[in-house]
């Protein structure tokens, strides 16, 4: 198959899932896969302000807040901003309820709670140490992602309080906080379109139950050894871990590089 694109992960999979470094090996495959005319493109929990080191590797296309928004260089290919007013009832009633709270614009800022578990999330999902800064007048920016850090029973409050809204857990302890969907697969399919590429020519690498969706819908959907054992249960092959240089495996095993 001569396929034309590839999509990865980022945290758990083109990093080391232990301490958050890209090796050698797999910044090589990837600027392989540039030399040979892929297109590379990020598919990322993270917001866009969290990637430089990925920029390093020459990758300018961001499927960023777990598709939320979506940039090919500056120029802005998909994008879900919500509602002001509901960004300002939901945070007040995160504080009410004292309930963590993340919001992702360009940047990545949070509504200053911090409980058990939370912390955790953010290394799991993000590889943050630390949390991160608390935005005040969070509703005043364009918010494209609201995620709630909670149990199953915490969100049977926001269930009943917010009817309109829909909470998609993605994590054990982490839920997007959605008026209109949003998922990887879907970001994917703008970026497609964009550079008029076919979703059987398209590769997808990732380690995550966000992940799903994205290695179902590529041509090629590949889980690292690392990954959610759902995850690999939908892909077309499971590599070995990203602390392994899964990604260079793959690639040299489907004759890619």
């Amino acid at each position: 198959m001569n396929y034309k694109i590839a999509f990865f992960d980022i945290d758990g999979t083109i990093t080391h899932h232990d301490d958050g470094s890209i090796s050698q090996n797999t910044k090589n495959a990837i600027k392989l896969l540039k030399d040979r005319g892929m297109i590379v493109a990020a598919a990322t929990g993270r917001p866009l302000s969290m990637c430089s080191e990925i920029r390093e590797l020459g990758i300018d296309t961001f499927i960023s807040a777990n598709g939320a928004l979506v940039k090919h260089g500056d120029e802005v290919l998909h994008k879900v901003a919500m509602d002001r007013d509901i960004v300002q009832e939901v945070v007040e009633f995160s504080h009410v309820e004292n309930h963590g709270l993340s919001f992702y614009t360009e940047s990545f800022s949070m509504n200053g709670v911090r409980g058990s578990g939370i912390l955790d999330a953010l290394r799991e999902t993000l590889s943050l140490n630390e949390y991160p800064i608390v935005e005040k007048e969070i509703f005043k920016k364009e918010v494209y992602l609201m995620c709630l850090f909670a149990d199953d029973e915490t969100v049977d409050k926001y269930i009943c309080r917010f009817p309109d809204l829909t909470f998609k857990r993605w994590h054990p302890f982490v839920l997007n906080v959605l008026k209109e969907d949003v998922s990887k697969s879907l970001a994917i399919l703008k970026v497609l379109e964009h550079f008029n590429i076919d979703k059987s020519e398209s590769i997808a690498f990732g380690d995550g139950e966000n992940d799903i969706d994205m290695l179902e819908l590529a041509g090629l959907g590949i889980a690292m050894g690392n990954g959610h054992d759902h995850l690999k249960k939908v892909a077309d092959f499971v590599t070995k871990k990203s602390s392994e240089d899964g990604i260079e495996y793959a690639l040299k095993k489907f004759g890619i590089i």
